[in-house]
């Protein structure tokens, strides 16, 4: 279960906007897949970072992943362009619960790219290479662990 601080998740979510941006790179944290696995997570709360999300990069480390953070659950839509890779994506309610998993989700290869959105409003979108949800236990119903930075 997502373990929060006192504060709302905007004021989390602004203070990590404002790190972000004094730092030039993103917040990274622990964050445990169901079956136990650790990956280490690049923290997403900024519209300018969630939109370039994985863009241009050639791949992601197997013990890796990103958490996008937003200010308020809903519909989060995801697309791949210009992604190098397939990845899964998870979409998370506010307590960490898996609401929705598209696997083996292909890059884009011809415009206009496809858009994959959860079927259930979400406040996380978690992605990981691909096959790694399934190998993490990571299914509708089941919890994904993670404590946001101050």
């Amino acid at each position: 279960m997502v373990r929060r601080l006192c504060r709302p998740l905007l004021a989390t979510a602004s203070a990590l906007a404002l790190a972000a941006s004094t730092l030039a790179t993103p917040a990274v944290i622990p964050l445990t897949l169901p079956s136990g696995k650790l990956l280490q997570t690049e923290v997403m709360v900024s519209d300018e970072d969630r939109q370039m999300g994985l863009m241009f990069r050639p791949s992601l480390p197997l013990d890796h992943g990103m958490l996008f953070i937003f200010e308020q659950p809903d519909f989060h839509a995801i697309w791949m362009k210009n992604c190098k890779f397939p990845i899964d994506i998870l979409w998370l309610d506010e307590q960490g619960k898996v609401v929705h998993v598209a696997e083996k989700v292909p890059p884009c290869k011809t415009e206009p790219c496809p858009v994959y959105q959860p079927l259930q409003r979400a406040a996380y979108v978690v992605e990981l290479n691909a096959g790694q949800a399934r190998k993490g236990k990571a299914v509708v119903g089941s919890r994904v662990e993670f404590r946001l930075p101050e």
